[in-house]
């Protein structure tokens, strides 16, 4: 076998959708798996829906899953440039050269002619015409007037390049995912290779692309499938067949009820991302939230992404980068599309905060403390991490579970405490913040043995006493163990809050 050699091609036109990332992945693992090589190719010859600021984009969440390219438009490459704009005056020779041979041809109609074609040829039994070959010699082209299509090409008119697609030809390809597909060619429209602008569309740029930079394998969404009678038709016209990649075409990724593909308007309806990142529209501004914002681990997220339609055949569903490697098969996953369950993905994200180390999360951890304006110290953020992590599903979590840490609470929820407050028990505490000013050893152990000593001494049930000492170091009934707590805040805050407390109960 060849070198592998596989490409993620996306357009520069907004925010990338999970399952685009999920290309990447797929991608990715093959790649990595055969000790192949992975292409990042920017395909921007749709000039009407650029977006500014979109490729970096891209770059930026791809750097963020760790799915870093070998070849791309930033690093380069043997086969560059790896922007399709800048491949531009490739793609006219091989257009040309398909109408040359009887495979393609000049088409002269304008949009108004197009959109009177839509309605002249409407019928009970064709409700969508399109420019096919059962319409293309009544449209203006070089096949139904080829005398008048020189005379307006030498003119300057202007005109695209279609495929002519055979009126009844039976397509046959092997995917590695769906097995032998077939499709005929009598359902597929003529479509448009090159614009009147010189640039391609993706049906021609893809393929030229593909056979230029030696690509082995090419993954993309079934939503491709309907294209791929007139992609192996272009290996086949051009003389490249031998050199085809081979075909995986990935299940969609569906809404939660399953019934049908998962959009933005999905997340924003339902309150969760689809996006890999923040998205900014820059023509209007709106924001479309991402996984990272949300609080997202890179890992979880990737992890959570391998298994939207995949699986390893066993019961494990927590993966590391490398075990992902090792295990994938791209014909281990799924013909069916796979259901996004939100609950299931911070599931997945939570796992990944308990078995991560508090030196991988601090990074993350620090930027929504400082995000919150609260100054958290890293040696003492570290270990409050190690503390917290179990009760954090998302990393802003960690604010709400910790920042009592490095804040004293505005305000306390006495309520709790109040209906069994009594002279006894705020005796207990101000005699106990006092003795803990004589413990030598400020540690869990020393300050729950003082605890219960005094408990006992007072003929307290200690349990008692346990709920009211946390609210006075957490400000409510949540958090770690409340000695743990303790010894993390240090002696003199520890003493300052039972204190402040037991003054704000009184009698």
């Amino acid at each position: 076998m060849d070198k592998i050699r596989v490409r993620f091609a996306p357009s520069p036109t907004g925010g990338l959708h999970l399952g685009g990332v999920r290309t990447v992945l797929y991608n990715y693992l093959f790649a990595r798996q055969h000790q192949g090589t992975f292409i990042l190719r920017i395909e921007d010859t749709d000039q009407n829906r650029f977006v500014p600021g979109a490729e970096d984009y891209i770059v930026e969440c791809l750097n963020w899953c760790g799915l870093i390219p070998d070849e791309s438009p930033l690093k380069g490459g043997p086969y560059a440039p790896y922007k399709q704009s800048e491949r531009k005056s490739s793609y006219q020779k091989y257009a040309e050269q398909l109408v040359e041979a009887g495979y393609a041809y000049y088409a002269f109609d304008t949009t108004e002619e197009l959109e009177q074609m839509r309605i002249r040829f409407k019928t009970d039994e064709n409700p969508s015409p399109q420019y096919d070959s059962r319409i293309r010699m009544q449209m203006k082209n070089s096949l139904s007037e080829p005398e008048k299509a020189r005379q307006w090409k030498s003119e300057g008119l202007p005109y695209v390049i279609r495929i002519r697609m055979p009126d009844n030809e039976e397509i046959h390809f092997s995917d590695l995912i769906r097995g032998d597909v077939h499709f005929n060619t009598g359902q597929s429209d003529d479509k448009v290779l090159l614009k009147a602008d010189g640039m391609p569309t993706y049906h021609l740029a893809v393929v030229v692309d593909d056979y230029l930079m030696k690509i082995t394998h090419a993954f993309r969404g079934e939503e491709w499938l309907p294209s791929a009678p007139a992609h192996i038709l272009l290996w086949k016209y051009l003389g490249w067949e031998k050199d085809m990649p081979q075909w995986a075409h990935l299940p969609l990724i569906l809404k939660p009820d399953g019934h049908g593909k998962l959009s933005k308007r999905d997340g924003d309806k339902l309150g969760f991302p689809v996006f890999a990142m923040n998205w900014t529209d820059p023509k209007t501004g709106e924001l479309t939230a991402g996984f990272r914002e949300r609080g997202f681990l890179p890992e979880a997220f990737i992890n959570m992404l391998a298994m939207l339609g995949w699986n390893a055949g066993t019961e494990q569903e927590i993966f590391t980068i490398d075990e992902l490697i090792s295990q994938f098969s791209i014909e281990r996953v799924h013909k069916g599309g796979a259901k996004f369950d939100f609950e299931k993905a911070k599931w997945f994200n939570h796992e990944w905060i308990k078995r991560s180390s508090s030196e991988r999360l601090l990074p993350d951890v620090k930027k929504y403390f400082d995000q919150a304006g609260i100054h958290a110290e890293e040696t003492l953020l570290a270990k409050v991490i190690d503390l917290v992590k179990e009760r954090c599903t998302l990393l802003p979590d960690f604010v709400d579970q910790a920042s009592f840490f490095f804040l004293r609470p505005a305000q306390y929820d006495l309520e709790p405490i109040k209906g069994k407050w009594n002279t006894d028990k705020k005796m207990f505490f101000a005699e106990f913040a006092d003795k803990l000013s004589s413990i030598h050893t400020w540690d869990f152990a020393s300050i729950e043995q003082v605890f219960k000593a005094h408990a006992e001494e007072k003929n307290i049930k200690a349990g008692e006493l346990l709920q009211p000492l946390r609210i006075m170091l957490v400000g409510g009934k949540f958090g770690p163990p409340v000695f743990a707590i303790a010894e993390l805040l240090g002696k003199e805050e520890t003493m300052g809050r039972i204190k402040e407390v037991t003054g704000l109960l009184g009698e």
